[in-house]
């Protein structure tokens, strides 16, 4: 069973179709469930979902990256979560993107198997990662020539933890349910 904690956003539910597709789905919004109650529900991978604001006003979502236990994917605001939870700074990008079309290019690893490189994102926020600011147990797995000063992805060195800035739920992004399959199916089962 993946978790999708729901940061109360509607692209959340393209996640929950996605995550259905390969694997049993609950839901619970990000204020519903702390580390404990993720602990009794035992899931197999947790998914962080994007939305609005930042880390610190997301609920349990920085916490979910603090524990070791589950495998876990953050997307947007999930990924912001991640980075902060160890360290990183999150603050304005240089510029709001809602909708945007970007090219990502990515370095191969498991989230990425099978996904063209370079291929296409759907952008959909006003905060992101420094890259200057990256703690060492995080590593860049993918980013953007539109702006390089934004990590676009990342996996932690030594848990299976991993970020996502763009959207891979959004009819934008190419190979997203591919991403997530990859999440559910590798990364998760491993």
């Amino acid at each position: 069973m993946i978790l999708i904690i729901d940061n109360y956003d509607s692209f959340a539910y393209n996640l929950v179709q996605y995550v259905g597709q390969f694997d049993t789905v609950e839901v619970r919004r990000n204020d519903e469930i702390d580390v404990e109650g993720i602990r009794t529900l035992d899931p197999d991978g947790i998914i962080v979902s994007p939305g609005p604001g930042s880390p610190r006003d997301a609920g349990v979502s920085v916490d979910v990256f603090a524990e070791p236990t589950y495998p876990a994917l953050g997307v947007c605001l999930g990924h912001q979560a991640l980075c902060a939870a160890h360290g990183a700074s999150v603050g304005y990008a240089p510029e709001v993107v809602h909708g945007k079309p970007s090219a990502v290019t990515h370095e191969g690893t498991d989230l990425y198997n099978g996904v063209a490189d370079p291929f296409k994102v759907g952008r959909y926020h006003s905060l992101a990662v420094d890259r200057t600011d990256l703690p060492d147990v995080l590593v860049e797995t993918a980013y953007t020539d539109d702006d390089r000063s934004i990590v676009m992805s990342v996996e932690h060195t030594n848990r299976p933890h991993f970020g996502v800035q763009f959207h891979p739920e959004s009819i934008l992004t190419d190979a997203g349910e591919r991403i997530v399959e990859n999440f559910c199916t590798t990364i998760v089962s491993a």
